[in-house]
C-alpha cells in the first residue's frame, strides 16, 4: 500500500528521531502490503519487461543495475563485473566499540558521522520503500527495520526472501534491533565505484550503511554480522555451516553439520551426489595417470535439509543432552549454482527454480524478457567466460524433504578446498578422505578456516590471489564467519571454544574437496564421508578402529572405510600412500599445513584468551602430538 509520509511507518516502531524524520520528508513511502506487492514494485513503474536502476551521480546517470521480467521470476544483472560479487574489504565499522575489523576513520580519515547524515538526507529526497523484517528468521529473529530507495525494491525483495516476510501489525510494537538502509549512488559519489557497506553499533542497535545494490555484503551477509553481534553480547553463536538429516535406507537418522570457509562445500553438504550416466560414483580422477576411481553404491541416504549458511545455536533450543540443538537463521537460502553447467545434474534443485511456487529473485543469470530463468544459463562476464558468482534466492519452502524444527547435530564436519599434491610438485593437499579429531583440533582448523584452490563465491584481495594462485592458503578466519564479525578474533575464539567444550557428545570429522593427494575428486569425498557416517550410526567408531594420522593436526584416520561391502581403497585415506604423491611429498605438505597454522594462531596469543586455548595454541605452536591434544580434549567416539 503507498502511504503518506505522516503514517508511512506506524508510531508503535521506536526508531531514532532522525530515521523517522528522512523517512517523513519523502516524496513517497510505500510499506508493501504483501510479498506479490513487493515482487511489482521490484519490476519498476512499468512493470517490466527490463528496468534500470539508474542514479544521477556526478552529474551523469549511473546503471547500478538492470532487473528483468522472466517467467519463473527476475534476474537482477550488474553492468561491473566487480558489482557481481562480493568485495572482502567492504565492511568498515563506524562506532569505536572494540573490533580487529577497519575502522571507517582510519580509511577514510574522518567519522562517518557526516556521511551518515547526508545518507539520511539523501533518502529523505527519494521514493522509499520500507519493510520491517526479523534478523535471524521468523522464529528466533530480532525485529528490524529496512529503507531504501523505491527503484530499489528489488534489494527489499531479496531481503524479506532471506530473513522471511512480516508485517508491521504482526510484529506489533517495537524498538529495530537492527536497521539497514540502502543508498547506491554514494558508491559513485563518495567511494570512486568500490563497495562500501558500514557497520553503526550500539549495545542495543546495530546500523548497517549498504552504498551498492549486490546483496551479498549487506542484506544477507549483513544481517550475519547483527547476529554475530547480538550473539557475542548473549553468548551464543550463529555457526556458518549447513546441516541434514541424513537417513539410511535402514532409517536410521545422523544430524551432519558441516563448517568450512567459502568454498568450502556448506551447500553441497545438503545436495545429493554426483552419479555417471551408468549409476557409478566417480570418486577421484588421477590427475597423473588419468585414471578414474569409481564405486558403486546400490542405495544412497535420503537428505533433509535443515540449515544452509547461517546456523542458529541459540540458546533458547538447547535441551542439555551434550549435542547442540540448531536451527535455520534464514527463511530463504542464497544458493550458488555455478556447478549447475547442463540440465540434469541437481534435478530436485532445478525443478524447485525452473517451477517455483512464486517467483523467485536470480542474481547474474542470463534472463531473457518474459522467458524461463535457467539455473545453468550464466551471465558473462566481460571476459566471455560464466560468471562465477550466480545465485537464486530459494525459500526454504520450496526445498523438498525441508526439516522446520531444531535439531541435534551428531557429527561437526569441516570442509576444506585442497589443491592436487604430487612428488612433483608438493602442496598441502594431503587430507586423507575423512578424518576424526578431539575437540581441540577441530577449534584449530575453526580458528584458521583456510580457504584455497579456486574459491568461487568472492573476490579475492590481491595479495591472496597471489597466494591462491601459487599454492597457498588464506585463513577466512574464527569460526570462518570471521568475515562478517564486527567485533575481535580473541572473543570471537573464546566463545567458539566455550561452544565446543560445552557440548561433549559431539563427532568432530574433517574432509576435503577438489582434491585427495593426486586425485582429483570435486566434492565426491565430502558425499560419501556423509554416507558413510551415517552408516556408521553418526560415525559411532570404536579406538581400534582409528590410527593416528601422519600429521598431527588431521588427527586419526580410519584404518577402513567400507560402503555397501565395498572398500574404499586405503590411498585415499592415507594419500602418502599415493605412488603419486609418496612420504616425501607429504611431509613438506605437513610442513606448509603447520607453518601456515603456525603463523595465523599467533595473534590469538594474547591476555584475553582463554587459558584452555593457551595451552591448545601452544601445543600446535610446539608440534604437539594427537595423543597431546587428546590429553586436553578427550575424543568423543
Amino acid at each position: 500500500m503507498s502511504t503518506t509520509a505522516e503514517s508511512a511507518v506506524p508510531l508503535f516502531v521506536d526508531m531514532p528521531a532522525s530515521v523517522r524524520a528522512a523517512i517523513a520528508a519523502s516524496p513517497r513511502v510505500v510499506i508493501p502490503a504483501t510479498r506479490a506487492e513487493l515482487y511489482q514494485l521490484a519490476l519498476g513503474p512499468e512493470g517490466g519487461p527490463v528496468f534500470s536502476v539508474d542514479y544521477e551521480a556526478n552529474g551523469e546517470t549511473v546503471t547500478e543495475a538492470t532487473v528483468t521480467r522472466c517467467r519463473n521470476g527476475i534476474a537482477v544483472n550488474y553492468p561491473e563485473d566487480y558489482m557481481r560479487r562480493r568485495d572482502p574489504r567492504c565492511m568498515l565499522i563506524a562506532d569505536e566499540r572494540p573490533t580487529n575489523k577497519d575502522r571507517y576513520i582510519d580509511r577514510f580519515g574522518e567519522s562517518f558521522d557526516r556521511v551518515k547524515q547526508e545518507t539520511l538526507d539523501w533518502l529523505a529526497t527519494q521514493e522509499l520503500v520500507v519493510v520491517p523484517f526479523k534478523a535471524g528468521g521468523l522464529t528466533f529473529g530480532s525485529p528490524s527495520l529496512a529503507v531504501m530507495p523505491l527503484n530499489s525494491a528489488f534489494f527489499a525483495l531479496t531481503l524479506v526472501d532471506l530473513q522471511g516476510w512480516v508485517t508491521f501489525e504482526e510484529l506489533g510494537e517495537y524498538t529495530p534491533r537492527s536497521i539497514l538502509y540502502v543508498a547506491p549512488p554514494f558508491r559513485q559519489t563518495h567511494y570512486e565505484g568500490k563497495q562500501v557497506v558500514v557497520h553503526d553499533r550500539s549495545e542495543t542497535l546495530h546500523e548497517i550503511f549498504a552504498y551498492n545494490l549486490y546483496p551479498g555484503p549487506s542484506a544477507k551477509k549483513g544481517v550475519f554480522s547483527v547476529l554475530l553481534d547480538i550473539g557475542e553480547q548473549e553468548g551464543w553463536i550463529t555457526a556458518h555451516a549447513s546441516s541434514v538429516r541424513v537417513t539410511t535406507p535402514y532409517d536410521n537418522e545422523t544430524i551432519v553439520m558441516h563448517e568450512g570457509a567459502s568454498g568450502g562445500g556448506k551447500s553441497e553438504m545438503c545436495q545429493d551426489l554426483r552419479r555417471e550416466d551408468d549409476g557409478r560414483i566417480l570418486l577421484g580422477m588421477n590427475v597423473i595417470t588419468r585414471e578414474p576411481y569409481y564405486i558403486t553404491l546400490s542405495e544412497t541416504c535420503e537428505l533433509s535439509p535443515v540449515t544452509d549458511d547461517m546456523t542458529l545455536c541459540h540458546p533458547a533450543v538447547q535441551t542439555g543432552d551434550g549435542r547442540m540443538v540448531v536451527a535455520d537463521a534464514e527463511d530463504g537460502w542464497f544458493v550458488r549454482v555455478d556447478n549447475l553447467r547442463q540440465y540434469g545434474e541437481d534435478v530436485h534443485f532445478e525443478r524447485a527454480v525452473i517451477h517455483p511456487k512464486e517467483p523467485l529473485v536470480f542474481f547474474n543469470m542470463d534472463g531473457a524478457p518474459d522467458a524461463t530463468v535457467l539455473p545453468w544459463e550464466h551471465t558473462l562476464d566481460s571476459n566471455g567466460k560464466p560468471c562465477p558468482n550466480p545465485r537464486v534466492v530459494i525459500p526454504r519452502s520450496n526445498i523438498d524433504n525441508i526439516i522446520n524444527t531444531p535439531e541435534s547435530v551428531d557429527v561437526r564436519t569441516f570442509g576444506v578446498r585442497m589443491p592436487a599434491c604430487t612428488s612433483d610438485k608438493p602442496t598441502y593437499g594431503i587430507m586423507g578422505m575423512t578424518h576424526f579429531v578431539p575437540p581441540s583440533i577441530a577449534w584449530l582448523w575453526r580458528l584458521i578456516a583456510p580457504r584455497g584452490d579456486k574459491n568461487p563465491s568472492i573476490g579475492e584481495a590481491a595479495d591472496a590471489v597471489e597466494r591462491l594462485e601459487h599454492g597457498g592458503m588464506v585463513a577466512e578466519g574464527v569460526g570462518s564467519y570471521w568475515p562478517f564479525s564486527t567485533g575481535t578474533k580473541v572473543d570471537a575464539a573464546n566463545l567458539l571454544l566455550r561452544q565446543i567444550m560445552a557440548y561433549p557428545r559431539t563427532r568432530y570429522v574433517l574432509t576435503p574437496n577438489q582434491h585427495i593427494g593426486a586425485y582429483k575428486v570435486g566434492f565426491s569425498a565430502e558425499w560419501l564421508t556423509r554416507e558413510w557416517l551415517a552408516r556408521k550410526g553418526g560415525g559411532r567408531m570404536r579406538a581400534n578402529q582409528l590410527e593416528p594420522a601422519r600429521c598431527a593436526l588431521f588427527g586419526y584416520t580410519p584404518t577402513e572405510i567400507t560402503l555397501d561391502g565395498q572398500p574404499v581403497r586405503r590411498t585415499l585415506l592415507t594419500p602418502e600412500l599415493q605412488s603419486g604423491v609418496g612420504v616425501t611429498a607429504y611431509d613438506a605438505g605437513a610442513a606448509i599445513l603447520a607453518g601456515f597454522f603456525k603463523a595465523e594462531l599467533q595473534q590469538f596469543l594474547t591476555d584475553d584468551i582463554d587459558p584452555l586455548g593457551r595451552q591448545i595454541i601452544e601445543l600446535c605452536m610446539s608440534d604437539g602430538t594427537i595423543e597431546d591434544y587428546e590429553t586436553l580434549t578427550p575424543m568423543f567416539l
